[in-house]
């Protein structure tokens, strides 16, 4: 059992609920009570905040966090497997390298919690995994393998193959791969459904695993779109197929934003401290989270790690903020919003008993530029801890 934990004189933003002043309690990794009149474990090992800001961890639904290892060159990036346009059965899991320096830079920026995505060179990319930012092996960190399926639309596939000379070569192509792997998925789950008792089953196919867990709606379908075109596009299969759709990027969201709030499709904005280096980004603007979010589409905001360093997302909130997006919303974009889409809410994701207990002190309110996380905590274990004095801060070995 671990020592019991108790932070006293916080102000208490748990996400779901009103801020409070007062005092949040963990024991074995779990948040046991919270509230403005809590009693202290007479063991509790006691944190005074000192009025400090207390909230859940941020959580980054859109990182390659691990995969695309940063000051490694070619030799430490793994995020596309640029052999086959069809790579569902790559797990990003197996890529994953946890003593990469972007998980110090995620502590430091009050992120615990990562979605790690393949690449967008494939129409279809591979399998996501939800993971802690803090941990020795990344099997310790996972919250859900997998978590998703990355597929990619526009650009980033018609580019890599096209310059081969390969399908697909066009917007027409890519959308035609991805509808040709959910057929073959289709027709494979009904051999294998149909298979006679006295014969031996279809030989298993992983590709066709991954895509059959979409189709069962058991993880959704991570749609990288920048374009409104290629945003219908993957509207229009999602209704054909009958899977959980979630926009990746949504540089141009708001111009559908009616039909994805109607259709109870989220969008994970991002990454947004960028320039307009490809054509699809040319209508990129910090406005269209507060569009989005006023038209009632639940946002989530992404760093696309190492596009943006993931220890800017909650300033990406911040310059969101600025540009006219609610600030309660800003911060549940960041914490219950991609937890919800990670398919980890129940976890993760706000400040509720029977929860993990990923907190992190700031100095302030997170939505000021100027303050920074004093102390992170994940599963109650202090993980990562600022020292104002030296000005530096010491990640607990993994």
């Amino acid at each position: 059992m671990r020592t019991a934990l108790a932070i006293v004189n916080a102000h208490v933003v748990p996400i779901e609920g009103d801020p409070f002043d007062g005092t949040v309690v963990v024991a074995d990794g779990l948040i046991t009570a919270l509230g403005a009149d809590v009693g202290v474990p007479a063991d509790a090992k006691v944190v005074d905040a000192r009025g400090r800001w207390l909230l859940p961890g941020f959580i980054d639904a859109h990182t390659h966090l691990g995969v695309h290892e940063e000051g490694e060159g070619w030799a430490g990036n793994d995020t596309n497997e640029l052999t086959d346009p069809v790579s569902a059965g790559v797990r990003a899991i197996d890529a994953i390298n946890p003593t990469e320096m972007g998980f110090d830079d995620a502590l430091a920026g009050g992120v615990t919690t990562v979605n790690v995505n393949p690449g967008s060179g494939n129409p279809i990319g591979g399998l996501t995994v939800a993971i802690h930012t803090h941990g020795r092996t990344v099997d310790e960190m996972v919250l859900r393998s997998p978590s998703g399926l990355k597929s990619a639309l526009g650009e980033n596939p018609k580019r890599v193959y096209s310059d081969r000379k390969q399908t697909p070569a066009t917007r027409l192509g890519t959308a035609a791969v991805i509808r040709g792997a959910f057929v073959d998925a289709q027709n494979y789950a009904d051999r294998q459904s149909h298979a006679e008792p006295d014969k031996a089953r279809p030989a298993r196919d992983l590709k066709m695993e991954a895509l059959g867990s979409v189709l069962r709606r058991e993880i959704p379908w991570r749609q990288h779109s920048h374009r409104a075109d290629d945003i219908a596009t993957a509207i229009r299969i999602a209704d054909e197929f009958g899977y959980e759709l979630v926009i990746d990027h949504g540089t141009e969201a708001h111009l559908l934003a009616d039909v994805l709030a109607a259709k109870g499709i989220p969008v994970l904005f991002g990454p947004m401290f960028t320039s307009r280096s490809k054509v699809e980004l040319r209508n990129r603007s910090m406005v269209n989270p507060g569009r989005l979010a006023a038209a009632g589409v639940e946002i989530s905001l992404i760093t696309d790690h190492p596009v943006v360093p993931i220890n800017f997302l909650v300033l990406q909130a911040t310059l969101a903020v600025k540009e006219g997006l609610d600030p309660v919303v800003a911060l549940r974009a960041i914490t219950i919003h991609p937890a919800r889409v990670m398919g980890v809410a129940d976890r993760v994701g706000s400040l509720e008993v029977g929860k993990d207990a990923d907190l992190v002190l700031w100095s302030g309110d997170p939505l000021d530029a100027m303050q920074r996380a004093l102390s992170v905590y994940i599963g109650g274990r202090e993980v990562y801890t600022y020292d104002d004095d030296t000005r530096v801060g010491t990640v607990v070995p993994r």
